[in-house]
């Protein structure tokens, strides 16, 4: 095959990735309202370990005690960011929750600076500013308070950034699939062990088929899908192209909320969010794209 079908192959898959995981936005709304966050973190993550286990089970054999703590670790931070995530959104709306999650993006930048003494360049300090005005019209109300859905969200997004520091440094010379499997697994005992503790348990009557038809969806393709979808398209486009098109994974879980979720546009919120998403594309792109090519 062709470098250029390749290519365009690739960025598809990376499109596919971010239209799934916007897509999954409203179906965690709609699922958290039968099953309790962690319940339903706790089922998605085990599910998902298990499917890449039977898909990826001779990558098994490599497992040892720095595999297993590297995965524990990696699992804590991915279980904080969805844990403070999904919680958010019971109270905040889909298309909220998908660009308040988003600042990761920005995050991160200021992270590796902490932990390798790498400083943020001006589009970094640049994409900062522009994010915290974008939260500031999305969050702040009149009396200049920030609800608690906005709030968990925003921390979310936070942990979110931690967990992508803590990938990039756990994952060297290491196998990234094995470790995949490994975070999904500790963060299912991490979600298990909160929900035992914290939540109660719906009645089976209450679960209905759209319910589980929404849990096998984050499974299967927000989890497991998009996931080989991103792995693949990476693998064959620039950086910055495909964090340009990952980073539509807020504009589509906007799309999606407004269009199946009832969600309103107000002329702030669509400030603030194309504020947070030029912040992203700052961020993630330096600009480059409008950089004449030599």
């Amino acid at each position: 095959m062709k470098t250029k079908n390749i290519s365009l192959l690739a960025k598809l898959a990376l499109f596919m990735a971010a239209i799934i995981w916007g897509s999954s936005f409203i179906i965690v709304k709609n699922t958290v309202d039968v099953l309790p966050p962690n319940m339903l973190l706790a089922i998605r993550f085990f599910l998902a370990c298990i499917l890449l286990s039977v898909i990826y089970h001779k990558r098994l054999r490599l497992i040892n005690k720095d595999y297993l703590v590297s995965g524990a670790i990696i699992g804590f931070f991915l279980f904080i960011a969805y844990c403070s995530q999904t919680i958010g959104i019971t109270n905040t709306t889909p298309g909220k929750n998908a660009f308040l999650t988003a600042i990761y993006c920005v995050v991160v930048p200021f992270l590796y600076w902490f932990v390798n003494h790498t400083r943020p360049d001006r589009y970094n300090f640049l994409a900062a500013l522009l994010c915290f005005a974008g939260i500031g019209f999305v969050s702040l109300t009149q009396n200049l308070t920030i609800g608690t859905g906005d709030l968990l969200t925003l921390l979310g997004g936070f942990f979110f950034a931690i967990h992508m520091v803590a990938v990039a440094k756990l994952t060297q010379g290491r196998d990234a699939i094995l470790l995949t499997i490994l975070q999904f697994g500790f963060s299912a005992i991490f979600s298990l062990f909160v929900t035992l503790i914290f939540e109660t348990a719906p009645k089976i009557s209450d679960i209905q088929a759209g319910s589980i038809i929404g849990i096998l969806y984050l499974v299967c393709f927000a989890t497991a899908a998009a996931l080989l979808l991103q792995n693949v398209g990476q693998k064959y486009t620039p950086p910055s192209s495909a964090s340009l098109i990952l980073s539509l994974e807020s504009v589509f879980g906007v799309l999606f909320s407004v269009l199946f979720f009832g969600d309103k546009l107000t002329v702030r919120l669509v400030i603030g969010f194309i504020l947070i998403f030029i912040s992203i594309v700052v961020s993630e792109t330096k600009l480059s794209f409008l950089k004449k090519k030599g």
